[in-house]
């Protein structure tokens, strides 16, 4: 995401039930561009996995654990960022995106179970990533895909210990430590 500076900010991440999604929020995050992941609970664990993971595979990700969301929006706002939340009661990202493109400094916010009411209010954009219940890993992945002025699919990582090479078929990763193929079946 050349030349912008975005964060998400997990709400009502549930330690017992909500693992994996959490998890897979920050991975994505990461994996599309964002900065970093702001947890607003208190999960340290959900913390140096993701954090692990960017060790290993390259970039500078980082993961706040235990945020307290209002002060993170309204620092984030105060120093001259938007906020876009991404809720299926939102207006179309479709019909927005073009916009979000310009903001520079962008906080998107994700929830989990309930979003607090004043989520709405805070927020710069509610947006919505189709009017259907589903993943907030869906709405993470297109949005960021959407707004990127680079294709994220193809980004690479600054000091990644490992690196994909794409192929038809098996699958090849450098270990870059090691400056080698490693071939996996």
């Amino acid at each position: 995401m050349t030349g912008k500076q975005i964060v998400v900010l997990r709400l009502g991440h549930r330690p017992e039930r909500d693992k994996r999604i959490t998890t897979h929020v920050g991975l994505t995050s990461r994996a599309f561009g964002a900065e970093g992941l702001l947890l607003a609970s208190d999960d340290e664990g959900i913390a140096d996995s993701i954090e692990a993971v960017a060790k290993r595979w390259g970039g500078d990700f980082y993961v706040k654990n235990n945020v307290n969301w209002k002060r993170e929006i309204k620092s984030w706002k105060d120093n001259g960022g938007k906020v876009c939340h991404l809720s299926m009661y939102g207006v179309n990202l479709s019909d927005v995106e073009s916009d979000i493109k310009t903001w520079d400094k962008l906080m998107i916010v994700v929830g989990a179970e309930k979003v607090p009411p004043e989520i709405y209010n805070l927020a710069d954009l509610n947006v919505a990533v189709g009017n259907q219940p589903h993943s907030e890993v869906a709405s993470i992945a297109v949005t960021l895909d959407r707004i990127s002025d680079i294709d994220t699919l193809k980004q690479e990582f600054k000091g990644a210990e490992l690196s994909i090479v794409p192929t038809s078929k098996g699958k090849k990763v450098i270990d870059n430590k090691k400056l080698g193929n490693m071939d996996i079946d």
